[in-house]
């Protein structure tokens, strides 16, 4: 009998000072204050009520090991109710250079449960779109998402702490 099991975590690489710090540099620009960085200027503009999110990964060793999640959103007052909202992320290709980017062109109010949440202060939480997106850490280009304004992109990084099993045939 083969038992299989594996071990990921999301946290964060060691930062170069020792502390727990993020690594990844983020910059977001709206049509308004929009400014061509060097290492993403093929990357469209955003247009009027878009933001452009840009992420910059600094190089680690053995890329391989680690993946980005990503999730968008908004910070909304909520009561007890499950909440969610509703928005398609799209996977884009910069024409002529064939590089990807993320855009979501609208969030809407999604489903949510319908409980009476008698005498319940109403509190303030992240609520996100039902995307699951991780994406390969690879540090040789900036990850660029579109987002209407008003909502957030939230990220973090994961990495590998175990090393692949194999699964093989019992004895017959």
């Amino acid at each position: 009998m083969s038992l299989l099991s594996f071990n990921a975590s999301a946290t964060t690489p060691g930062h170069p000072s020792g502390h727990n710090q993020n690594i990844i540099t983020s910059q977001a620009f709206s049509s308004s204050n929009y400014q061509a960085q060097e290492a993403t200027k093929m990357f469209p503009a955003p247009e009027a009520g878009m933001v452009q999110h840009i992420l910059t990964l600094p190089k680690l060793d053995d890329e391989s090991n680690y993946m980005v999640e990503i999730l968008i959103g908004q910070t909304q007052m909520v009561d007890c109710n499950g909440t969610s909202l509703s928005g398609d992320l799209k996977q884009e290709s910069v024409k002529g250079w064939g590089y990807s980017y993320y855009q979501v062109d609208s969030i809407t109010q999604g489903p949510t449960t319908m409980m009476a949440c008698f005498k319940q202060a109403k509190k303030e939480a992240f609520v996100s779109i039902r995307a699951d997106l991780k994406i390969k850490y690879d540090s040789r280009l900036a990850k660029v998402f579109y987002l209407p304004k008003g909502s957030e992109l939230r990220y973090r990084i994961w990495t590998v702490e175990s090393q692949f099993n194999t699964s093989k045939l019992m004895s017959e």
